[in-house]
């Protein structure tokens, strides 16, 4: 009978243009090394060299989200397990020097040690697609709020006429009469702001539809995906945006609600000294899931009376705004993460 091919394992390290990748047998030794440009025909001649050396089953894959995105994409749909691998540390990177090739190596080896087990996530689903239009509007809420921004600062400095006709109102109102000036030939510095304040002002308008037209693209997309997470108090489209691109469209990858506290920023951090104990907030994680719970412990703090009573309660135990604000987040994160592995579940069955 014909001898069946080995396992070898699969590392790469991923560039803009180019992937270099490095195959490992079953104990570590090198076998090979290739680079190939980072596109689809790139991907196929890669995968097919990786399976002329043996069996690949596993992958390890440096920036799945970033630059690795497509590569793991061809990876998954030809059955390879593909996990994420975080770049080296320093230290190891003093002992043994930096190149792709030496990263794509420690790549293969941190699959075969086990050290790399995260699964990344899936960028084929309805949840990629709120990620990209959340993006889009995030960029323009930000581009809007400059603009009004810059509007206030340019009424508070502009001439005395200009300064007069706009000074009272808010910024919608400065927005609507601004865009519709005339200012003409620019000879002097009242011109020239009129002029300015105009060019902002149709800029805020512009940002402001296209906020809306996003809106409108990802309210079915979300309605779709969490019903029970927008039913929430304190979840709006922003906050279930953030909170279902954290997930991922395989919440199963979270092995745990403590997980999907840790992915948050929310879980736990000790901070004991002596004979006093607490915890602190985690400074690590999402960032943007962090935000997003946040917000909603912010909401409940001013609007929820059960909120409220925990809050004063906690402060009556001498514990600080943040422990209890730490407290609050790491609570919501437990029950998000129901509800999301629940909604996901049924959106992809």
């Amino acid at each position: 009978m014909p001898a069946m091919p080995s396992e070898v394992i699969l590392g790469v390290d991923t560039h803009a243009d180019t992937h270099t990748a490095a195959v490992l047998n079953a104990i570590g030794e090198l076998v090979a090394v290739i680079e190939v440009p980072a596109t689809a025909g790139g991907y196929r001649r890669l995968l097919s060299w990786a399976a002329s050396h043996g069996d690949v089953q596993r992958a390890g894959v440096e920036g799945t989200g970033a630059y690795g995105a497509g590569l793991a994409r061809h990876l998954i749909e030809a059955g390879v397990c593909v996990l994420e691998v975080n770049r080296p540390n320093r230290q190891q990177r003093r002992r043994h020097g930096k190149s792709d090739t030496a990263d794509a190596i420690a790549a293969a080896r941190a699959v075969l040690a086990g050290v790399a087990d995260a699964t990344p996530k899936d960028s084929t689903g309805l949840v990629e697609a709120v990620r990209v239009l959340h993006l889009t509007r995030r960029s323009a809420v930000k581009a809007k709020t400059q603009a009004g921004n810059q509007i206030k600062d340019l009424v508070i400095t502009a001439p005395e006429a200009v300064r007069n006709e706009l000074r009272s109102l808010t910024t919608i109102q400065r927005v609507r009469k601004a865009a519709s000036w005339r200012p003409g030939t620019i000879d002097g510095p009242a011109a020239a702001t009129r002029h300015a304040i105009r060019t902002l002002a149709r800029r805020w308008i512009a940002l402001h539809e296209e906020i809306k037209t996003t809106e409108a693209q990802l309210w079915p997309l979300l309605r779709e995906l969490a019903p029970s997470l927008l039913a929430e108090t304190g979840v709006g489209l922003d906050v279930a945006a953030k909170l279902i691109v954290a997930a991922g469209q395989n919440p199963e990858r979270m092995r745990s609600e403590a997980s999907f506290a840790a992915l948050c920023g929310t879980s736990p951090v000790d901070a004991s000294s002596g004979k006093h104990q607490r915890h602190r907030l985690n400074r690590g994680g999402n960032r943007h899931a962090n935000n997003a719970l946040h917000t909603v412990v912010l909401h409940r703090s001013r609007r929820c009376p059960e909120t409220r009573a925990y809050i004063d309660r906690r402060r009556a135990e001498n514990k600080t705004d943040r422990e209890i604000w730490r407290c609050l987040k790491r609570s919501l994160a437990r029950r998000f993460h129901h509800l999301l592995i629940q909604d996901l579940a049924g959106t992809l069955t």
